[in-house]
């Protein structure tokens, strides 16, 4: 009876009623989600910031991309062997990160009608934050069928169309995610194939899963050279150099590149002045393992402490101890360990589209 009487008040028909309470719902459960992920992005930021690593903090700098953290190598290394890391490849869609929608058509058709359609598409690269992509399987009789990327000559029997989930920026938005499925939608039904999509809030929740995940692995680590003296930007410069480091494009920081792949970098100095500090820094997820490249940036950063009379130091300017190092080391083990369980392997082409 009450209800009938708002309904009276309000001049609502049943169905208008109807819509009203499923859109409150609606707005219920995205409060829900929100509150879930809040205290998931909470409760991974207080497992990084157990008080039980706080001397292992102290000791070597961690920053983070998604979230913090340190690390750092003993004196005692043996020398680094550096491997390749494979230029800059094509990224393709990966399951692992990205919310993937197929169409299938009832006959092969061509790549040109299908760019034709998705051209106009250019508009939701300046607007989204997500990297999207497209792919389709090829029934060329003359090329083993496979997904690649699109071309006019080429004919499909199915299309694969990808919006990445997760990125540093953070979890895919509502908005973003509902226009990218929308678009799907409407080139399926344009082209006359049958879909094959995800629920909007099953997508959502993977999105946030995967943000917490990397945020518990974007781990920067840092080494702190101190020197006794400033060190003239002339002499520092002919040094950096001297060890294998190229001046960056903005001209205040040096990279330490392998087969045109930069492993760490320092961080920005004045190019007109003395340098009496300098950080070396290192993303983790973004170089494998078997690259060894913190023991190279440590390496490096002891060779440059003794050429220009310096220090390695934490972030209190204390001397960096071989226990700590030791410490760091072992910690970096857990992280590649963690990061090849979650199946996005440091160095892959999947942790750099993740971690970007």
């Amino acid at each position: 009876m009450y209800v009938e009487q708002i309904m009276t008040m309000l001049g609502l028909s049943d169905l208008q009623w109807a819509l009203a309470v499923i859109g409150l719902f609606i707005l219920i459960s995205v409060a829900v989600l929100n509150i879930r992920y809040a205290r998931a992005r909470r409760k991974a930021k207080e497992q990084s910031e157990n008080p039980a690593d706080s001397r292992f903090a102290r000791e070597l700098s961690f920053t983070q991309g998604f979230a913090d953290g340190d690390t750092r190598q003993e004196p005692g290394f043996s020398e680094a062997q550096l491997g390749i890391i494979s230029a800059s490849e094509k990224f393709s869609i990966d399951h692992r990160i990205d919310c993937v929608i197929t169409l299938r058509f009832d006959e092969p058709i061509s790549g040109s009608e299908i760019l034709e359609e998705i051209k106009a598409w250019t508009d939701l690269e300046a607007q989204s934050t997500a990297r999207w992509m497209c792919e389709g399987l090829n029934t060329n009789l003359d090329v083993a069928e496979d997904w690649e990327e699109l071309h006019p000559e080429s004919k499909y029997s199915d299309l694969q169309l990808a919006i990445q989930l997760a990125s540093r920026k953070g979890p895919i938005g509502v908005l973003e995610l509902s226009d990218f499925c929308s678009r799907a939608q409407s080139l399926a039904e344009t082209l006359g194939s049958q879909i094959d999509m995800p629920s909007v809030s099953a997508m959502l929740d993977g999105a946030k899963e995967l943000d917490v995940m990397a945020a518990e692995s974007d781990i920067q680590l840092s080494i702190n050279v101190l020197f006794d003296e400033p060190c003239p930007r002339g002499n520092f410069d002919a040094l950096m150099r001297q060890r294998g480091f190229k001046l960056a494009r903005n001209g205040r920081q040096y990279e330490y590149p392998s087969k045109s792949v930069v492993l760490f970098n320092s961080d920005d100095l004045d190019p007109n002045k003395s340098v009496g500090q300098m950080t070396l820094l290192l993303e983790v997820p973004l170089v494998p393992q078997d690259e060894r490249a913190f023991e190279r940036m440590l390496a490096e950063g002891v060779e440059i402490a003794q050429a220009a009379h310096g220090r390695l130091v934490d972030d209190n300017g204390m001397s960096l101890s071989e226990a700590a190092v030791i410490s760091i080391r072992q910690h970096l083990d857990v992280l590649y360990a963690n990061l090849e369980k979650t199946g996005v392997p440091a160095g892959s082409s999947t942790a750099s589209r993740l971690f970007s």
